[in-house]
């Protein structure tokens, strides 16, 4: 394509986005609440799956509390009898000074936090780990009338509740996009609509003078790509913006805690600008295309 074409496609389509701007406002409007939607569905479903993820291992792992006024060969018994419950393959003693490390690592730079601590309130515990999760509720029975037993973490309600969260997220999201999308490429549709009927003398002109259908669809195809694309470029500013906000506002020194659970902003960008741009541009170009299609007899 020679460099003068390029030229000529490139200003025929901005001068079209400029003769319908309240139109083309109406369509990059819709695309970028169309990705905004969608980027607030990614955030929902990323944030619920990492959720889910953490539970995941913590449900691996079987956490027995223990009292805090046994002694070491108390503790020792307890640990022995654990060994013995059919389906324990590992049974790892975590002091409460190694949780409270672990504790502060899960705290990052702000761990120095805790060191002002005056007591460890944090129990001593076993790590129970299972040949196989299917086991883990008949573990958990005869892990309950062990004496000296103060609590036993069990995480498999939390993670299928997750994951239903997060599959109830996924579906209403798609649902609520795939409607908006089609709304896009209406309205997108409707704006190079109204450019071909501006310009209708004009390319009949074009066409007795030799000019072939694709030097006369290509402006249109660029203005509709030109729209979705901006759109996207709105939606993506607006999306990493808010979740930057909000991620600092969770992550502040009082809810620090929460910051091992939340996916990162530039993780979470990583993943959708891509996204955006990519649906952006095929909003924009189907709209163009079904348009030349019904209206562009070329």
């Amino acid at each position: 394509m020679k460099v003068r074409t390029v030229n000529y496609i490139f200003r025929q389509g901005l001068t079209g986005l400029w003769r319908n701007r309240t139109m083309s406002i109406a369509s990059i409007g819709t695309v970028a609440a169309t990705l905004i939607i969608l980027g607030l569905v990614i955030t929902l479903v990323l944030n619920i799956s990492n959720l889910a993820d953490l539970a995941q291992m913590q449900f691996d792992e079987i956490q027995v509390y223990l009292k805090d006024d046994l002694f070491i060969a108390e503790i020792d018994n307890i640990g022995k009898e654990i060994r013995m419950i059919e389906g324990v393959s590992d049974v790892i003693y975590e002091s409460k000074e190694e949780a409270l490390e672990k504790f502060k690592e899960s705290w990052g730079e702000e761990g120095y936090l805790l060191d002002g601590l005056e007591k460890n309130t944090l129990p001593n515990s076993y790590i129970v780990q299972m040949d196989n999760l299917e086991l883990a509720d008949s573990i958990v029975k005869d892990l309950e009338p062990l004496k000296g037993i103060d609590e036993i973490k069990y995480y498999k309600e939390i993670v299928d509740e997750l994951l239903k969260a997060a599959k109830f997220v996924r579906t209403i999201g798609l649902i609520i996009i795939l409607i908006l999308i089609l709304v896009a490429i209406f309205i997108i549709s409707n704006t190079i609509k109204l450019t071909l009927s501006s310009r209708r003398q004009e390319i009949g002109i074009m066409k007795n003078v030799g000019a072939t259908n694709w030097f006369i669809r290509w402006p249109f195809l660029f203005e509709g790509v030109l729209l979705g694309l901006i759109g996207s470029i709105v939606s993506i500013m607006v999306v990493y913006y808010g979740y930057q906000y909000a991620f600092n506002a969770i992550t502040s020194r009082f809810y620090l805690m929460l910051s091992t659970y939340i996916v990162s902003v530039d993780e979470m960008m990583k993943k959708t600008v891509y996204i955006f741009a990519v649906l952006g541009v095929g909003v924009g170009a189907l709209g163009s295309i079904f348009s030349l299609r019904r209206h562009l007899k070329v």
